[in-house]
Parts: C-alpha cells; sequence; structure tokens
C-alpha cells in the first residue's frame, strides 16, 4: 500500500537545511521572502514588487541551475511520472491561481512564513498539506497515481 523504499531522509535533510539557508539569506540580505512564485512573477515580468529584478531572476536560475547539477551529479535521468500532459498542464494552471488565491505558494508559506509566525502562513500551510495529501489519496483510490 504505502512504499517508502524509495524514501532519501538525507537527500531530504541536506536539501531542506539548502532551502533553509537559501531562504535567510534572501531575509537577511535583500529583506525578501523567498517566495518561488512571488520570485518567479516578477523575474517574469507578470508582476510588479519591489524585489529586485536581478535578485528575482537570479534566485530561479539558480534553482534550475542547482537541480541540473544535481541531475547530473547523481546519475539519474529525467523523472517522468505523469498521467498525461493535460494533467500536467491542468495541475499546473490550477498551483499558479492557488498560489495568486492564497497570496503566496508552499515556499513561501511553509518555509519562510512558518518561520515568522505569520498568522496567514499558519492558516494556509495545513489547507495546503491536507489538500495535497487528501488528492494523492484519490488519485490511488482511483488508480491514477500510480
Amino acid at each position: 500500500m504505502w512504499e517508502i523504499s524509495n524514501a532519501m531522509p538525507i537527500q531530504g535533510f541536506i536539501g531542506g537545511i539548502m532551502i533553509g539557508i537559501a531562504s535567510a539569506i534572501l531575509l537577511i540580505g535583500v529583506g525578501r521572502i523567498a517566495g518561488i512564485s512571488g520570485l518567479f512573477g516578477r523575474a517574469s515580468g507578470l508582476t510588479r514588487t519591489d524585489t529586485p529584478w536581478k535578485v528575482a531572476a537570479g534566485f530561479i536560475v539558480s534553482l534550475l541551475v542547482g537541480a541540473w547539477i544535481v541531475q547530473v551529479a547523481s546519475n539519474e535521468g529525467v523523472v517522468t511520472r505523469y498521467p498525461s500532459e493535460v494533467l500536467l498542464v491542468a495541475g499546473g494552471l490550477l498551483v499558479g491561481f492557488g498560489t495568486r488565491l492564497g497570496s503566496g505558494c508552499t515556499s513561501g508559506h511553509g518555509v519562510c512564513g512558518m518561520s515568522r509566525l505569520s498568522r496567514r502562513s499558519l492558516i494556509a500551510t495545513p489547507i495546503f498539506i491536507g489538500s495535497g495529501t487528501l488528492t494523492v489519496a484519490l488519485m490511488n483510490f482511483a488508480g491514477i497515481g500510480q
């Protein structure tokens, strides 16, 4: 039923520390929250914030380069576990809508907001974690996510 044979707790711990350090550097160095949707919106010109464009673009590019380095270093192929391209695009659009509706994304609320004890983040984080858990359970029950 629940398979954890592919769990990688050490890598997850190291990744979590790296996210925390990057978030702290952005907050202390620039005074901005490391919310990826907001940084992406600023870097792409979709939104206007007071985050400097170079900071936002540099953060987003660093995420992509970092993921590529890990993929090359771990000698892993590209993971493509999704039921269909249509569901992938629909999911992406729903996530984008949710980040606008919730005034931020999981990284902004879950990492930065929770650590600052933001009331909005303390409410939003359990909602999106619960929604994600419910979605995975329903997809597994329907045989879609396997």
